[in-house]
């Protein structure tokens, strides 16, 4: 099962997608838990998730973790899809409680109240393909399905 989930191709395509993503979401999660580049830091977001946007404390801390840990896995490539899937449901989440509401498109004029949901869409289709291909190149999932024989060459070193 873990094999599975940590399987991946060498592609390097899909670490840059992989890269890129993890930074994006890292440096959010990063506002949210530490208050680095603008962001009001763990307990700031847990109030405002909290008593302005009424959202039960154990989801609003673990959108927060998400975010932050499982930007931090894309970037290192550690279990890439569970990593993937953490931010795939934040998106979704994010899409149904805050941003369906003020349609596709984001707000460049500031004509509407909010921001649409054109940008989660896009998320979720990187994290889809992420949990489809793995971490690709580069990634601590990759070194350590490459390092571990496989089982049956460890059915064979046994028997030898």
């Amino acid at each position: 099962m873990i094999r599975k989930i940590l399987s991946t191709d060498d592609s390097i395509a899909t670490a840059i997608l992989r890269v890129v993503l993890g930074v994006i979401f890292f440096a959010h999660g990063a506002q949210k838990m530490l208050g680095w580049f603008g962001g009001f830091g763990f307990s700031g977001t847990m109030g405002y998730f909290t008593s302005t946007m009424h959202i039960p404390a154990p989801l609003a801390f673990l959108a927060i973790a998400a975010e932050f840990f499982g930007g931090l896995g894309l970037i290192l490539g550690f279990l890439t899809r569970i990593s993937a899937l953490g931010v795939a449901i934040n998106m979704l989440v994010a899409i149904g409680m805050v941003h369906s509401g003020f349609g596709l498109f984001m707000n460049w004029n500031g004509n509407q109240k909010g921001e649409g949901f054109e940008y989660h869409l896009l998320v979720l289709a990187m994290t889809t393909f992420l949990m489809i291909r793995g971490g690709g190149a580069f990634s601590v999932d990759r070194a350590i399905t490459t390092a571990s024989p496989s089982p049956t060459a460890r059915q064979s070193l046994a028997h030898s």
